[in-house]
């Protein structure tokens, strides 16, 4: 997989820019705020259709426009694909491969596949369970598109759901909570089904990368450790089941939602669902998030990056591209040294820094480097 060329319409801070990958290596350098980070962010919405800097297709487009475009070039196995995302400040996205506008927005996905690693990633480990729940519907998409459509189907049913609940409370509130609630019985139990039939859905994809997943990080995470630490990765779903089979854990959600019928009734909102999962990382028997200097936090990142690297040019057959946004100022040598010989000349890789003297001397002589400032590019010589 190889990106050749992303072309910035009235996206973010560029106005107007073209930018054409010369080598397998880009290092984009410049000061803070400048643009940088941007263009990582368009790649990645080329692969994902998603930003984990925001979900308003609005701050996507440049102020003084109302409408901002991403396209771009990309070689695959089989064959070249011209991409193109529309934004609007009002109104809906458009997608286009090849020239050809998508009526689905899943039909886009799976053409571009990209790992991105920034900073923000230490919210995996120390952030809430929803920064972990993205990360690993993010990488569910990439290895199954249709995934992004199950998700989605299971967010409709439960924001429906919610809605019913809400009604609900309040009809027990004015009745005093001593009638039955009735005519609303049936609709709850209809929703119930739904839940357990979309929630089984996700909850079973995600049980099962998070198993391919784990013993690929534990290789990296034992490598850039030096041996000396054990990592373990748990998937901690809300509804626990015994067998990965659709009737089973479907069972297991209705079991659970009937035990819980009465609190969600007075709360007014699901609390039975994949929407409270989490996903659980500990080192040597201790839970990551109090573990520790940041530095061995970021290893448990490094490795969890690594591993998705792997994990996707196992599925989907090529490596992906690998977004690096400032981070190799934020490990230690011996880790920016494991990191920068695992990529090697196996993935595509754009990386942002601050300051070139952060590579050695043959990853500068094997790279392009580029300029960033306020949303210009230009192509830095080096002697």
């Amino acid at each position: 997989m190889y990106l050749k060329s992303l072309h910035l319409r009235s996206f973010r801070n560029y106005t107007d820019r073209q930018i054409e990958f010369t080598a397998k290596k880009t290092i984009l350098v410049g000061n803070n705020a400048q643009g940088k980070s941007n263009l990582l962010e368009a790649v990645e919405l080329l692969a994902t259709l998603k930003s984990h800097r925001t979900t308003r297709d609005r701050e996507l487009v440049l102020d003084s426009a109302s409408v901002g475009q991403v396209e771009a070039t990309v070689e695959r196995a089989y064959g070249t694909s011209q991409l193109s995302i529309i934004f609007r400040k009002q109104g809906r996205r458009t997608v286009a491969v090849n020239k050809e506008t998508l009526r689905r927005q899943l039909d886009f996905l799976g053409v571009v596949n990209a790992v991105q690693f920034s900073s923000l990633d230490l919210d995996l480990v120390r952030g809430a369970p929803e920064s972990r729940r993205s990360w690993i519907d993010g990488l569910l998409i990439q290895l199954e598109p249709v995934y992004s459509s199950i998700l989605q189907q299971y967010n409709q049913v439960l924001k429906q759901r919610n809605a019913l609940l809400k009604k609900i409370r309040a009809f027990r509130q004015e009745k005093e909570l001593t009638e039955s609630i009735g005519e609303y019985e049936p609709q709850l139990r209809l929703w119930d089904e739904q839940l357990a039939a979309a929630g089984s859905r996700v909850a079973r994809r995600r049980a099962r990368v998070i198993a391919k997943l784990a013993p690929i990080a534990q290789y990296w995470h034992k490598r850039i450790s030096g041996e000396t630490e054990r990592l373990e990765i748990n998937y901690l779903p809300n509804v626990e089941w015994t067998e990965d089979n659709p009737a089973v854990v479907q069972q297991a959600f209705l079991d659970k939602i009937q035990e819980r019928r009465l609190a969600e009734q007075f709360q007014g909102k699901t609390v039975v669902g994949t929407h409270r999962d989490d996903i659980e990382f500990t080192i040597d028997q201790t839970l990551a998030r109090y573990y520790g200097s940041q530095g061995q936090q970021r290893t448990l990142v490094l490795a969890l990056k690594l591993a998705e690297l792997e994990l996707i040019e196992e599925v989907v057959g090529e490596p992906p591209l690998l977004l690096l946004d400032d981070v190799l100022a934020e490990l230690d040598p011996n880790r920016q040294k494991q990191l920068l010989e695992v990529i090697g000349d196996r993935f595509q890789t754009i990386i942002t820094t601050t300051h070139i003297d952060s590579f050695n001397h043959d990853w500068i002589e094997d790279s392009q480097v580029l300029a960033v400032e306020a949303g210009k590019i230009s192509e830095v010589l080096l002697n």
